[in-house]
């Protein structure tokens, strides 16, 4: 298997909900995540950021992805995906009461490879706009 492949199985496992558990045959046991938003500050694992967003899924069921890019840099090792998390607040959880209120939020992500499994994960999100959207900020 490819690092290609194995980031998008990661990135579908991921974006769709599945937590850790399925996204962990993608990834070295001790994988790292890093991110300057403020919503992630303490996630520091992959694991950690797989099971966020199967977390997030809750007050937004409807939550799903659109890709806007993939691409494998095999030079670097690495893969990047950009793409498009949408959804609407109607599920419980989250800071506040179901709003009502949409989200369209452009991300990416850069997956580091080591031994064809992913080492580190790095996404690049501004969180400030997508937490007023929802009505969360």
């Amino acid at each position: 298997m490819t690092i290609t492949d194995t980031a998008w199985e990661f990135f579908d496992a991921c974006e769709t909900g599945k937590g850790w558990e399925a996204c962990q045959p993608s990834c070295q046991a001790n994988a790292t995540f890093s991110c300057q938003a403020a919503a992630l500050s303490e996630v520091t694992t992959v694991a950690g950021y797989a099971d966020w967003m199967k977390g997030i899924l809750g007050p937004i069921p409807d939550g799903h992805y659109e890709l806007k890019a993939f691409s494998t840099d095999n030079k670097r090792n690495a893969v990047t995906v950009i793409g498009v998390f949408k959804g609407t607040h109607t599920g419980e959880g989250g800071p506040v009461p179901p709003t009502g209120r949409s989200i369209a939020t452009e991300y990416a992500y850069v997956f580091d490879f080591e031994d064809g499994k992913i080492s580190h994960m790095t996404k690049i999100w501004n969180d400030g706009p997508a937490l007023q959207s929802l009505g969360w900020a």
